[in-house]
């Protein structure tokens, strides 16, 4: 026998048992499914964190209270203890960061709604406090008007710069510089409106109306608020000096002794990204896990078939020995049988996970990926798989004595 009509045979036994093919398939399918369908999304979710992180700048970094990324319990109430970072500490900050680069105090509230005259948007917009430094510390581009400037903060003008999303909602057509738009109960003059970036992580970047912050500061208060403070390096090379700058600085205005830890985070993009890295590499080995209790049950499952299937053709071994097939035709065809069902199902798997992970990136305005290692390595699983549990019932089949085999009813 060729190896052609040893692959056309293999072929045509899984058609002929097609719904016990299709079964075998399906386990095997669902294992890689769950692992594909994870790491698709995980990838879809890095690349936008990426790319959102990559608008701020190489050159800039954060300080607050807490980190930009927390998802334990323990450290959340750890740092929720920590003093807030008050408005006269972020000032003296940023004077003692005159020379660093250029700083941006924020604060923010959500759930707002912004009218003028009968018109209304969802209570959904973001209320930001802020400074002359905002727009360029969150790279936005002015649309129309002016930004906000250091006058406005020093005297706690109440004048406010639209988001994109904002100014079309309530001024559709129209020009918004001048007019009085009313905000969580509010009034402000429209400055100036900003141009639209788009959606990250399924969220607008261009809901929301920027205020300065000591306005904000004036309406709600300044107890329990904590101020984050953005810092714009002159370029990456001074990047690392500013922020050893800032740390020092930090601890000043915190008036921490030199014994003391920072009672605040310092944190860059390349930070950021590694914090949500630690935690995908979590997700993936929780998937990881779970697929591979799928894939052994699945491989235990192929092999019970094709155990069931040599039963089933144990003349037709007999048959094909007794005209002259070898035992290694008979464990290749049978062991092929076994990595096709396993490949097949492997190849379903990867095109349901890689599909399902996309709706959902589409869904949450994620970026679309096609997780080219991770489809690899499935489909290098199923064929281990295949011939690991295929063994044992192809060394069966080809150590068939063919005069047995033949009187095999």
């Amino acid at each position: 026998m060729n190896p052609l009509e040893t692959i056309r045979l293999a072929f045509a036994a899984l058609a002929a048992n097609k719904l016990r093919s299709a079964l075998t398939m399906l386990g095997i399918s669902v294992g890689i499914f769950t692992v594909i369908g994870v790491m698709t999304v995980i990838s879809g979710i890095r690349t936008s964190f990426e790319t959102s992180m990559s608008v701020l700048g190489a050159n800039t970094f954060q300080l607050d209270k807490a980190p930009a990324l927390s998802f334990s319990r323990a450290d959340r109430s750890r740092f929720a203890n920590r003093p807030d970072i008050d408005y006269a500490q972020a000032q003296r900050l940023k004077g003692l960061l005159a020379g660093a680069g250029d700083v941006c105090l924020k604060i923010s509230r959500g759930g707002a709604t912004a009218a003028y005259l009968d018109r209304k948007t969802n209570p959904t917009v973001n209320l930001v406090g802020s400074d002359e430094n905002y727009a360029a510390s969150q790279s936005y581009d002015l649309a129309g008007g002016r930004n906000l400037d250091p006058g406005d903060v020093e005297l706690g003008r109440a004048v406010c710069v639209l988001g994109a999303e904002v100014a079309s909602s309530l001024f559709p057509g129209e020009t918004a510089q001048g007019q009085t738009v009313r905000v969580d109960g509010q009034n402000y003059t429209v400055v100036g409106t900003l141009a639209a970036k788009g959606a990250s992580f399924g969220a607008s970047q261009d809901n929301f109306v920027l205020t300065p912050l000591t306005r904000w500061l004036q309406i709600y208060g300044r107890a329990g608020r904590s101020i984050k403070i953005t810092v714009q390096a002159p370029d990456v090379p001074a990047l690392e000096a500013a922020q050893e700058q800032a740390v020092g600085a930090m601890r000043l205005v915190r008036g921490l002794q030199p014994e003391d830890a920072n009672d605040f985070e310092v944190s860059t993009n390349d930070s950021i990204i590694a914090a949500f890295d630690q935690i995908a590499r979590g997700l993936a080995m929780g998937s990881l896990i779970i697929s591979a209790i799928a894939l052994v049950a699945s491989g235990v499952g192929v092999m019970n078939i094709m155990l069931v299937s040599v039963t089933e053709r144990t003349r037709e071994i007999g048959i094909r020995k007794s005209i002259g097939a070898r035992r290694r035709n008979i464990l290749v065809q049978f062991l092929l049988e076994a990595v096709a069902l396993s490949l097949f199902g492997g190849v379903a798997g990867v095109a349901a996970g890689v599909a399902g992970g996309n709706l959902g990136a589409v869904f949450f305005n994620l970026a679309v990926t096609f997780p080219w290692f991770w489809a690899a390595m499935g489909l290098i699983v199923c064929g281990g798989i295949g011939v690991t549990f295929g063994l044992y019932p192809a060394w069966k089949a080809a150590s068939l004595d063919p005069i047995e085999a033949l009187r095999h009813e």
